[in-house]
């Protein structure tokens, strides 16, 4: 395959928060990264690359009422602009429903498969400071799109052993996206979430994260908290519903430490 340079428009910083092991918070982590980002003023689009349509329902909509999502916009039958949503959260919204569960299969017989979720933003990317894309739990097609149209990637892991199985592997797809579709790719870091500083083995496995793997470890780890559970129920992410929480304001730190690196 050649090698295809990829040019996003200046200002639209492109984030694909990945891990193809489920429960290590990547949903929480964009409705709360998306939310912090709001609050300094950027201009934010999130994007649900999951049939399971998490971060949607998180968002205060109900993915059985959405009509159209982002399956239609990948699929040709939707126009980007026409499904947007505008959250309570300040932040747009490209929404998921079930139907994303064929997007796999109806994108593998279509030539450059892997850059069709780039074509399907390229009209609005210019409209946008920061777009998080909530990856499936998979190393499938619409992860490879989601890495393809990115700048970079957010690696959120629980911290526990456990959760360290696949990441080695993702990091290995993402030295083949960099070789082959998008070679400014680049890894932002590992994200610690549901950290219990009160326990050894949460506390090991934080210290053994820049050893192992070898990239940033971005910081303050996120801690465990019963507000992340809550907030979806509203519709509305932890910044919104707990604004005062440990948790809320971990996300907010790292969101400065980010833009941090944009200035």
């Amino acid at each position: 395959m050649a090698r295809r340079r990829i040019k996003t428009p200046q200002g639209a910083r492109v984030i694909a928060v990945a891990n193809q092991k489920g429960g290590v918070a990547k949903t929480t982590t964009v409705a709360a990264l998306g939310a912090a980002f709001a609050e300094q003023g950027r201009r934010v689009l999130l994007v649900d690359l999951d049939a399971q349509a998490c971060l949607t329902f998180s968002l205060g909509l109900d993915p059985d009422e959405v009509d159209a999502g982002v399956h239609e916009v990948l699929t040709g039958a939707a126009e980007i602009t026409d499904v947007l949503h505008t959250t309570d959260d300040a932040v747009d919204l490209l929404p998921s429903t079930i139907e994303l569960a064929g997007a796999e299969a109806a994108l593998l017989s279509r030539p450059g498969r892997e850059f069709v979720l780039r074509s399907a933003l390229e009209p609005v990317l210019a409209d946008y400071d920061v777009v998080l894309i909530d990856c499936s739990p998979s190393l499938g097609v619409l992860t490879l799109n989601a890495l393809t149209v990115a700048g970079s990637v957010l690696v959120p892991l629980q911290c526990e052993m456990l959760s360290h199985r696949g990441v080695g592997q993702l990091l290995d797809t993402v030295a083949d996206v960099q070789r082959i579709l998008n070679p400014d790719l680049q890894v932002l870091g590992i994200l610690p979430t549901m950290f219990d500083a009160r326990t050894t083995h949460a506390r090991a496995v934080l210290a053994d994260l820049p050893d192992r793997y070898g990239v940033p470890v971005l910081e303050p780890p996120i801690p465990k908290s019963v507000r992340f559970a809550e907030a979806p129920a509203v519709g509305r992410s932890v910044l919104a519903t707990a604004r005062g929480s440990k948790g809320a304001a971990a996300y907010r730190a790292v969101a400065e430490a980010i833009s941090a690196g944009w200035r």
